[in-house]
């Protein structure tokens, strides 16, 4: 029995078919700004900041953000509704004056009068013609679209829907006053529901059902609950308020004196000022005070201004939610708002930004430390140390005279790999793939002898099994953080790290880190080191450790690697204590060369790679060289890796 499938659209949800993750370009991201002292979670927020050569980041959906608001109000203004009501007056008044011109009754000179003394402002005009009667038709008309604009303007401006509630009422009998009696039954309601709500009492759930029974016809959609229904007015309710501050003095009074006509009942504005103290109370938190620079061409209504007030709420609440995203949770981003205003590619964008650190966790990149911090898992490590090994690589060039082979000593030890042979090659053949190799390159031809060529060649890698164990002594004293060498020091750890454990496992390698203190550390706590304020150089207590780890591999070839930017200035007592002193004591020195006599016993070989030009530090390298047999290395801030890597490949070939 088959099993049965269905198809349809995608409806919501993240996108099916949106390619996954890349991660590789934001570990590299993060690994850089850690090796250059940084978090992990500082470094991971600066990705997010600035998205991937794929992705968006939080700036550039920002700045997106503010471009569209900004466009917003450079296209529209927001005294639509004064506009109209002046045309709709001055054409009233000017029919009306026509009428009475032409009239030389003493009733017409009392019209021309009234019409003579009319105020020069919108709102007082309206409100002295409120008892006028027409002598014309068009000057009748007029008024009573003054009349119903200003209401439906009025109530659609603080309720959705109301456009259906008003014509209804407005076929019946525009002028009835069943039709203020029903707006003023609602708003009563709700102020009583409201204020029930506010002080905690009664059953609001049984009111509020109730209310909706009566009033539903004001609401576009029917809120849930309560919660709901206040949140949906106290928006449209701040927007409105915010479109008055957003006017100029004049209009904003002119406005407030129109919509105190609106129905011509001034009970309507009474409530509708108790709502909005209600609302204010209820919903403290939204922005009632400031106002907008609508500065465009396009002329809005009230209601579609109220509204224009909204979508430019929403877009500033969204950009709020970007900047404040690393302190909130990502699930309080609206990502159905940005669908509305942006697109979905602008949803997916954060969508995916929201789950890079989960992903980073679920793929090993990244684990939680103490305090909520991050740090970076040893999987992340070691693709920050493929990569400075790489860079590392193609630094190295080639001795002239010397030969480059994949043999790494003198053991010779099969890896269980073969590849084709190159010129200079000295690896056993591999018999059998080279026949097989020929065997398929004659079929491939239509068949024939046999014949080797060399095309044909394969040989068998093999690996030298000499053990190595390499202490690698690093300065993190201040001086490397002030003079810009800390990056340069991770990447070369990173980088000899990689080396070791990928092409000589069998190799032994410490890392130590000196400063006032010595200690030994894992290489990912040494990467995620943050740059520390501490003078001192203990050299002596970091050859120490260097010892130790040499003498847990006594079969093991010793190399000591050590990075100094400074001359010694700590001596280890007997009790255990250091004791500082710049410049160094004739103790310091002794004790620091007795201890590099100590490592010497063991057979070790020590480099030195000096990093700065002090004549103390000079001559100290120099004594620390002829001490121990070594040498003293002196490699460009940029070359450090290279220098490091290629003296060990230098020192395994013996």
């Amino acid at each position: 029995m088959g099993l049965a499938s269905s198809y349809g659209p995608h409806r919501g949800g993240p996108d099916p078919l949106a390619p996954p993750l890349e991660l590789r370009e934001v570990v590299d991201a993060i690994g850089a700004a850690v090796l250059s002292g940084a978090s992990p979670r500082s470094a991971l927020n600066a990705v997010l900041r600035r998205g991937t050569r794929s992705m968006p980041g939080l700036d550039e959906l920002t700045r997106r953000l503010w471009y569209r608001r900004s466009e917003f109000e450079r296209r529209y203004r927001l005294d639509g509704t004064l506009g109209e009501v002046r045309r709709l007056l001055d054409e009233a008044v000017a029919a009306e004056r026509r009428a009475v011109l032409a009239d030389p009754s003493d009733e017409a000179g009392r019209r021309r009068a009234w019409l003579d003394a009319l105020p020069p402002g919108t709102a007082a005009a309206v409100s002295a013609l409120a008892d006028y009667a027409w002598s014309t038709a068009a000057g009748r008309e007029n008024a009573e679209r003054i009349r119903v604009l200003l209401g439906e303007q009025v109530l659609r401006s603080r309720f959705e829907g109301t456009r259906q509630t008003v014509a209804a009422l407005q076929a019946r009998d525009s002028t009835s006053p069943e039709r203020v009696e029903q707006v003023n039954r609602m708003l009563l309601d709700l102020n009583a529901l409201l204020s029930a709500r506010a002080q905690g009492f009664g059953d609001i759930e049984a009111r509020f059902v109730e209310f909706l029974r009566r009033h539903n016809g004001f609401f576009a959609k029917n809120p849930r609950d309560v919660d709901e229904l206040i949140d949906a007015l106290g928006v449209r309710a701040a927007a409105a308020q915010r479109l008055l501050n957003s006017l100029a003095p004049k209009q904003r009074r002119e406005l407030l004196g129109l919509s105190h006509q609106a129905f011509g009942d001034a009970r309507i504005i009474q409530r509708l000022s108790e709502l909005d103290d209600l609302l204010r109370v209820l919903r403290p938190e939204l922005d009632w005070t400031s106002p907008a620079r609508f500065r465009g061409n396009e002329a809005l209504q009230l209601a579609d201004g109220v509204r224009a007030m909204v979508t430019l709420a929403e877009l500033e609440a969204l950009g709020e939610q970007l900047w404040s995203h690393a302190g909130a949770r990502w699930e309080a981003i609206d990502l159905d708002a940005w669908e509305r205003h942006f697109d979905t590619e602008a949803a997916e964008a954060i969508r995916r930004l929201s789950e890079l650190e989960h992903e980073l966790r679920a793929q090993g990149l990244l684990e939680g430390a103490s305090g909520g911090e991050l740090r970076l898992t040893p999987k992340a490590v070691r693709r920050l140390g493929e990569a400075a090994l790489a860079d590392v690589l193609r630094s190295l060039r080639p001795r002239a005279g010397r030969r480059d082979t994949r043999s790494a000593g003198a053991g010779g030890e099969p890896t269980g790999t073969t590849r084709p042979w190159r010129f200079g090659d000295t690896e056993p053949w591999d018999v059998s793939r080279t026949v097989r190799n020929a065997v398929l390159r004659i079929a491939a031809k239509g068949g024939g002898r046999v014949r080797l060529d060399v095309s044909d060649v394969e040989v068998v890698e093999t690996e030298h099994r000499a053990r190595t164990a390499v202490a690698l002594c690093v300065d993190t004293s201040w001086s490397m953080v002030a003079e810009g060498r800390r990056l340069s020091l991770k990447r070369a750890a990173l980088a000899l790290h990689h080396l070791v454990v990928t092409r000589f496992r069998d190799d032994a390698l410490r890392l130590v880190t000196f400063g006032r203190h010595a200690r030994s550390v894992q290489l990912g706590d040494f990467v995620g080191m943050a740059g520390v304020e501490e003078q001192g150089t203990d050299l002596q207590h970091t050859l120490l450790l260097a010892e130790r780890h040499l003498r847990r591999h006594p079969g093991a070839r010793p190399v000591v690697f050590l990075v100094v930017a400074g001359e010694p200035t700590e001596w280890l007592k007997s009790d255990g204590a250091a004791e500082f002193s710049r410049p160094p004591t004739s103790r310091t020195l002794a004790g620091t060369l007795s201890q590099v006599d100590r490592v010497v016993k063991l057979g070790a070989s020590l480099t030195v790679f000096r990093l700065g030009g002090a004549p103390r530090l000079v001559a100290f390298a120099d004594l620390l060289a002829r001490r121990s047999g070594g040498r003293v290395v002196v490699p460009e801030i940029d070359g450090l890796g290279a220098a490091v890597v290629g003296d060990y490949l230098r020192r395994r070939r013996g």
